[in-house]
């Protein structure tokens, strides 16, 4: 497997990380064109998406492309801000899938997140069976 490296300044979220997530999130979350309340009440569109979205609202499919890509990007940027450990590419898709479905806010402040930084790379993968 393939290492995410750290780079001076930040981290760098790679094609391979977002490329991989968004593959995982878009079969689960299912794409819907039309804007639609999600089970709690949220607008929702595309494949889970809920920025900005309002009643009535109809997207293509290449605007779906365009808001998944978006999304996943700054859920792996704000997953990434709250790790001191490079992951593996597909480990990191996977943990991105994940804070796509949970938030980054909770994501950071997670067991899973404490394990990677810890260096209990097992123990996070591990976290991940508690969502399905």
């Amino acid at each position: 497997m393939r290492t995410r490296h750290k780079v001076a300044g930040g981290a760098a979220v790679s094609a391979a990380v977002i490329s991989l997530a968004a593959a995982v999130i878009q079969p689960w979350e299912g794409r819907e064109l039309r804007a639609y309340r999600d089970i709690v009440g949220v607008w929702t569109i595309c494949d889970g998406d809920t920025a900005n979205v309002r009643p009535g609202q109809v997207a293509t499919e290449a605007e779906c492309d365009t808001r998944l890509a978006r999304q996943v990007q700054t859920h792996a940027t704000g997953l990434q801000a709250c790790l001191t450990r490079a992951l593996p590419v597909k480990t990191e898709a996977a943990f991105v899938s994940w804070t796509y479905n949970v938030g980054v806010g909770a994501a950071c402040k997670s067991t899973l997140v404490r394990k990677v930084n810890a260096g209990d790379l097992r123990g996070a993968c591990n976290e991940l069976l508690k969502w399905n």
